[in-house]
């Protein structure tokens, strides 16, 4: 039930909406929502493998005749495109709503990828990789957003890390499309890492349509003042469950909470929140952040120029090895994610950055005495991934899920933003550029980087995380328009 409360205070609203969302088990519906929202991750994973996958492509086309710095520069357009598209479209989705933002990206993504593939020149695909970028950034604000709003508490860690994990999902699909599409012996090279990425605009098209059918929050609305429409959202979600049988218990007094309502939130209030009220979790945050952007980054971005460069694999058979790559990145967050919800935030997200950062200075030194090949570096990073991943997912977790509903979309904009500006456009350039000197002690100096920066951020989880689990939003971080 949702009511107001004071006829001369016309925007202080008395709400039972975010206890009724609470306590809905795990059905229909909240599928719905993972397979609509989530396949951003796998549009995301599609699209960074391609371009990895491509690079030799787009070194041998007559058109661009990339080099492998060029390839690098690639990879620090779309991460900054990303950048830019969080920050702006995350604003413009606390502001808007996370439905309205959703549409909004996935169109913009849906062109620029289509424009990647028409691409003449240098310039005309950076430009197209940055607008595709813009669009997958501002997905992750209003996408997160909007998850984190709809999935009660106790299922909220296990299904946000197998939601960002399923980046590796599109990963795979992207590297069986580059198998597909890049073998000489089945299609002209240059035409065939244009329909690669024609590949991704075909997936975001029906990802456009899925959307239709999933609301706007709840939470946001009685937020934002419109209350009969929260109420009307949330008795629709519940029918859903009444009608194939489920019973659903009864919200008590105890669970309401009176909320002023708000048009926006000023961005002052919005940073006092984040730098002074909540301090400790944006460092937090921010550490984690950072650290697995440069990461990932780093390694996957540049995996097809080690695989060319050091171990001389043909450019079209580049897919065979990221997609084992990309399997046991899914793997991780599927068979850890549950315990991020029972054994507990801080103490997982220490474990995973710990093993991440500690597996790969073992096999960096093996590939530093060259004592791997192709196959076995792939095992490597399998096992290496199998706990980065998981890590990083719980990093995009944190920040979503620690700071209060009003600015949820802009702290995610933010903290993916700067981490993506200090570890990932940079990256990608540094790491292409230390594997285009050759040396394999060169390239070994930037894993150890990496490695002790994950390792940093397992100390700074293991004192400083929030035990978020089992635990709904509005205790987590108490909304900024609460009527204390």
């Amino acid at each position: 039930m949702t009511s107001i409360v004071s006829s001369s205070d016309r925007r202080l609203t008395e709400t039972d909406i975010p206890a009724r969302l609470e306590r809905l088990p795990w059905a229909g519906f909240h599928r719905l929502v993972v397979a609509a929202l989530g396949i951003t991750w796998i549009l995301d994973g599609l699209e960074v493998t391609l371009a990895g996958s491509v690079a030799g492509a787009l070194r041998a086309s007559p058109a661009l005749a990339f080099s492998d710095v060029d390839v690098g520069l690639a990879g620090s357009a779309y991460l900054l495109g990303a950048v830019t598209g969080a920050i702006f479209f995350g604003w413009l989705t606390d502001r808007l709503g996370r439905k309205k933002l959703f549409f909004i990206t996935i169109a913009i993504y849906l062109l620029a990828t289509a424009l990647t593939g028409l691409s003449w020149s240098r310039t005309s695909f950076f430009l197209f990789r940055f607008l595709t970028g813009a669009g997958i950034g501002g997905e992750y604000s209003a996408i997160n957003s909007a998850i984190q709003e709809l999935v009660p508490a106790r299922y909220r860690g296990f299904t946000d890390l197998v939601i960002n994990g399923s980046f590796w999902l599109g990963a795979a699909l992207g590297a069986l499309v580059a198998v597909a599409l890049l073998n000489p012996a089945l299609i002209d090279p240059e035409l065939g890492w244009r329909l690669a990425f024609f590949s991704g605009a075909g997936l975001g098209c029906v990802v456009f349509f899925m959307r239709m059918w999933i609301p706007e929050s709840p939470r946001w609305l009685v937020i934002h003042g419109r209350a009969a429409e929260a109420k009307a959202v949330v008795e629709q979600i519940e029918r859903q469950f009444i009608d194939s049988g489920i019973e659903l218990a009864p919200v008590g007094d105890e669970a309401r909470m009176k909320l002023r309502a708000r048009d926006h939130t000023p961005l002052a209030e919005a940073f006092r929140a984040l730098f002074v009220t909540y301090r400790s979790r944006t460092c937090v945050g921010l550490v984690l952040m950072a650290a697995q952007a440069c990461f990932f980054n780093a390694i996957f971005f540049t995996y097809a120029l080690v695989l060319t460069k050091f171990y001389q694999v043909r450019s079209d058979h580049v897919g065979w090895y990221i997609l084992p790559f990309a399997i046991g990145n899914f793997l991780g967050p599927v068979v850890l994610g549950r315990l991020f919800d029972t054994v507990g935030r801080r103490a997982m997200i220490a474990l995973t950055y710990a093993m991440s950062g500690l597996l790969l200075l073992g096999w960096g030194v093996l590939f530093e005495r060259d004592m791997l090949t192709a196959i076995t570096q792939t095992l490597g990073w399998m096992t290496v991934f199998f706990f980065a991943s998981p890590a990083a997912c719980a990093a995009y977790l944190t920040v979503s899920e620690t700071f209060p509903i009003e600015i949820r979309a802009l702290a995610i904009a933010l903290f993916y933003a700067f981490a993506t500006a200090i570890g990932g456009v940079a990256a990608p350039f540094i790491f292409g550029k230390l594997i285009e000197s050759g040396s394999r002690s060169i390239l070994f100096e930037g894993y150890v980087s990496v490695a002790f920066l994950m390792l940093a951020a397992s100390l700074v989880a293991a004192f400083f995380a929030v035990p978020a689990e089992r635990k709904s939003l509005e205790e987590v971080a108490a909304p900024l328009s609460m009527d204390r």
